[in-house]
């Protein structure tokens, strides 16, 4: 059996800064004090001259890339999806969404995986934030491959970008050799016929593992990566569900917003569909090492499977 190899997004993350800034030399990387923890270190040991070092300020920093991206550079912003999302939101709405500029903001650290650093940092609204900016682009990455080239794919997108990494290291399962990233494109992982379980980010594998233990108990699941949040995969989630007519969403953010409620949105319109939503419920999380809080919250492929036979029971 091969060895699993893991690796945290943000790592992907890094390392595609570092492959883009090598091919386009307009390329400009900020950072809120963070270069170590976001890995944009790596783009800054490399490119020192187009790194900048906006302190802790990230409202400023927001400002700054949308008056670089408006001079024609291109302009990747970072911090911790708390600060990003949160602190900056105002600076993302109006400086950057509004005038839709070329802006890519990495966000890292989110969800309750951050981990020890608590409840105060655990950002698990994020996506429901910018979800809410016109024209913005979400996309949260499943594995350490799909984060490097989701930052090469977000270079080529017209307009703002919120790209979600993660400080955990999970399981890499994509081939960086043969992976292509398709923007607004949602990756079928595994075929199935009795229930469907989208997931987005480090629940991703989780929910390949659930698909397994389903099939010992003569289930069979369908399970789709949905790397990009916005826009939505409307056909592949529209196909998927009409297949099986019930759908577990699993996402390491807030039921309130993120994935689960895109889902149920599109469903309630064009294919009311029995869903299961599997997020943090309405409450903030707490201190603990990132495994213990992934289980406690039910962020599992156990929990993912339970769930998904409680539904087709019903």
């Amino acid at each position: 059996m091969a060895e699993i190899i893991k690796k945290a997004t943000r790592e992907g993350y890094g390392e595609g800064l570092l492959a883009l800034g090598e091919q386009n030399e307009n390329l400009v990387v900020l950072d809120a004090d963070l270069a170590a923890a976001t890995k944009t270190g790596m783009f800054k040991k490399a490119f020192p001259d187009r790194f900048v070092d906006c302190g802790i300020a990230e409202q400023n920093m927001m400002g700054i890339a949308a008056g670089l991206a408006a001079t024609g550079k291109l302009v990747f912003a970072s911090s911790f999806a708390m600060f990003a999302s949160g602190r900056a939101f105002e600076q993302v709405r109006n400086s950057i969404g509004y005038p839709h500029l070329p802006v890519k903001i990495g966000a890292t650290h989110a969800g309750i995986s951050v981990g020890e650093d608590g409840a105060t940092h655990q950002c698990n609204e994020d996506i429901a934030l910018m979800r809410t900016i016109p024209g913005m682009t979400i996309i949260n990455p499943a594995d350490a491959v799909e984060a490097k080239a989701a930052v090469l794919a977000a270079a080529e997108i017209d307009g703002p970008v919120y790209m979600r990494f993660g400080r955990f290291a999970v399981p890499v399962f994509n081939d960086e050799k043969t992976y292509r990233f398709e923007t607004g494109k949602a990756v079928k992982l595994i075929d199935g016929g009795d229930v469907t379980i989208i997931a987005t980010g480090l629940l991703v594998n989780e929910a390949k593992i659930a698909a397994g233990l389903l099939k010992e108990k003569g289930i069979s699941a369908e399970v789709i990566n949905v790397h990009t949040i916005k826009p939505l995969d409307a056909e592949t989630i529209l196909a998927s569900a009409a297949k099986t007519k019930a759908v577990i969403v699993a996402e390491e953010h807030s039921v309130i917003g993120g994935l689960g409620s895109a889902v149920c949105e599109l469903l309630c319109e064009q294919l009311p569909t029995k869903v299961i939503r599997i997020g943090m419920e309405d409450a903030f999380g707490m201190s603990g090492s990132a495994a213990e809080l992934l289980q406690y919250y039910g962020f599992t492929a156990d929990n993912i499977a339970k769930k998904a036979e409680a539904l087709l029971q019903k």
